[in-house]
């Protein structure tokens, strides 16, 4: 009976628009309240237990490193060399808005700071030169979901510290879904550019291509030496994301010279308000697993399945559908912390690799990021583009299909995923 006024307490709470964050921390609370002979000091605990991670702090260094390129200019950079690639193509600021989030993702891992980043240069850069407001929106948020899932990637980190995967595994698995949502969305955009006769650029010349290539060198090393690292052993993600703030710091004030020490204060102040969002979720979300395990739901969900569902296919498919639901009004860390102790041990009972596992639902939940109410990058991208959040879901349709396509082909043929990371890399599987 306690379970069920907990359940309709929640949905009650994100009904009236209290944040996802609160919500959890109140039911988990209230809930820790009605166990008999438990302390209402239980609550604090199991929150600070939540945060007593290691690699939680590479939560707020890779934000920081997002800032830092944000702030640097970096971000502009990148911009500037994805024209001198696909510029020549019929919608090219598009498709340059799809690849530098392409771009982006290798370096930071947080959709949140591609967006906005990102966002505030292409989006009023694509109004002035022709382009729909739903569509400079639609592309900029939708594009941005590829942060979490080309490597390094919060989420993976996160994900890999709940079922003790290899983080190194996680990120090569991820590079090829990413490649291929980049590249169905730019298919995409050059559709929609041949109907709508969207503007191009000149072709760049090669020795312009050369200039831009060279000028960005130093940021793209930094997803080859971050994801190298990883992989190679030589540093945890932890480590990298260390490693990543402070080589944006040195080549933002020392080769680009674009990133000043006045800056400093608002970075810091803009990393410290996204982090503390993020791990208060976090630590909520784990005293609100804590009392789910009270509750005995993973035993709960695991008879079941046992007893009705007796296909892997059919249990990845209802996993997709929950955590498509799920996203909408939570975000994948506080997502991940409630419910992937729950879903493991079923998925193993079928023989899922936890790596494929990881990755389907890092793109489910990537979805979410651009699905209302929550859709963080759907709500910033429309601020931005000064849109109704109801056009800006309908710009973002087209793109969450090829998600949806890209995410339904590594489900059904694994390969597609984890081929390529296991020639590279067999002994992490």
């Amino acid at each position: 009976m306690i379970g069920l006024l907990l359940i309709g307490l929640f949905v009650l709470l994100l009904v009236i628009g209290i944040p996802i964050a609160f919500v959890i921390g109140i039911v988990a609370l209230l809930g820790f309240m009605n166990i008999p002979y438990t302390p209402e000091a239980l609550m604090p605990v199991k929150m600070l237990n939540g945060l007593d991670s290691f690699v939680l702090i590479a939560v707020p260094l890779f934000i920081l490193a997002a800032n830092l390129m944000n702030s640097g200019q970096i971000s502009q950079k990148l911009i500037d060399f994805a024209l001198s690639i696909v510029g020549h193509i019929k919608g090219g600021l598009a498709h340059a808005n799809i690849l530098v989030s392409m771009l982006f993702a290798g370096i930071s891992g947080a959709s949140q700071a591609d967006t906005a980043g990102v966002g505030k240069i292409l989006i009023p850069n694509m109004k002035k030169q022709g382009y729909d407001n739903a569509t400079a929106v639609g592309v900029t948020a939708a594009s941005s979901t590829i942060g979490v899932i080309i490597p390094p990637s919060i989420p993976m980190i996160i994900f890999a510290g709940l079922t003790n995967v290899s983080v190194g595994a996680l990120f090569l698995v991820g590079i090829i879904p990413g490649v291929l949502i980049g590249a169905g969305m730019m298919i995409m955009i050059y559709i929609l550019a041949k109907k709508r006769n969207y503007p191009v650029y000149q072709r760049a010349s090669f020795n312009n291509f050369i200039k831009q290539f060279l000028d960005v060198i130093p940021a793209l090393m930094t997803p080859v030496i971050l994801i190298g690292g990883v992989i190679s052993g030589i540093f945890t993600a932890t480590e990298a994301a260390a490693f990543a703030s402070i080589y944006t710091i040195i080549i933002g004030m020392f080769y680009y010279k674009t990133l000043k020490l006045k800056n400093f204060p608002k970075i810091l102040g803009d990393t410290l308000g996204l982090s503390s969002l993020s791990l208060f979720a976090l630590a909520a979300a784990n005293a609100l697993g804590e009392l789910m395990s009270y509750y005995q739901l993973s035993a709960w969900a695991e008879q079941f399945f046992a007893s009705n569902i007796d296909s892997r296919w059919v249990f990845l498919l209802i996993v997709i559908a929950f955590f498509l639901f799920v996203g909408t009004f939570m975000d994948s860390i506080p997502a991940m912390i409630l419910f992937i102790p729950v879903i493991l041990p079923i998925a193993e009972t079928f023989g899922i690799d936890p790596v494929l596992l990881g990755i389907i639902t890092i793109m489910t939940l990537a979805i979410g990021l651009v699905t209302p109410p929550y859709g963080l990058c759907l709500l910033l991208a429309a601020k931005i583009g000064k849109l109704p959040i109801e056009r800006s879901f309908g710009a973002v349709i087209p793109y969450i299909a090829i998600v949806l396509v890209v995410l339904l082909a590594i489900t059904f043929i694994p390969g597609v995923a984890m081929y390529f990371p296991e020639i590279l890399s067999p002994e992490m599987f």
